[in-house]
């Protein structure tokens, strides 16, 4: 049997792309990025991390992460400093101006997010949601 359009999932990569594209723009537009925006939400939600637990907790690497950080420390978001029962390990934390971007990149994450769901019903979403969980299980469950 034929699809009715495109393969699903290059329609899905293809509709990932666009909304990636578009966030990504919508966080730039208030001075940040997807990796900016996620370690920023990490710091807020929990005051001070290791370098390793921030790298967990947003699901980036290590190295890419430090590549991150020294961007960031560089324009006064974040701040580094040897952890105190541990001083191998290196705690981060938001500065004045870090929550000050996280309030900013937070409205753009919040309009955004309202922009993209114009259209849909509370039904709609939680059908899209439904749905979308069950096509990540569905390509976990294959070899």
């Amino acid at each position: 049997m034929r699809p009715d359009g495109p393969p699903l999932g290059l329609l899905l990569a293809s509709t990932s792309k666009a909304v990636s594209r578009a966030f990504s723009g919508a966080l730039a537009e208030s001075g940040g990025s997807i990796p900016i925006w996620l370690i920023v939400s990490a710091l807020k939600n929990e005051r001070r991390r290791t370098q390793v637990d921030l790298a967990r907790a947003i699901g980036i690497e290590g190295p890419t992460l430090t590549r991150h950080l020294d961007g960031m420390e560089q324009s006064g978001l974040v701040q580094r400093k040897r952890g105190t029962l541990d001083r191998r390990a290196i705690e981060v934390e938001l500065t004045r101006s870090g929550h000050a971007l996280h309030a900013r990149l937070l409205k753009a994450v919040i309009s955004f997010n309202h922009n993209l769901r114009s259209g849909l019903s509370g039904e709609d979403e939680t059908t899209l949601r439904t749905l979308l969980r069950r096509l990540q299980e569905n390509i976990r469950e294959r070899p």
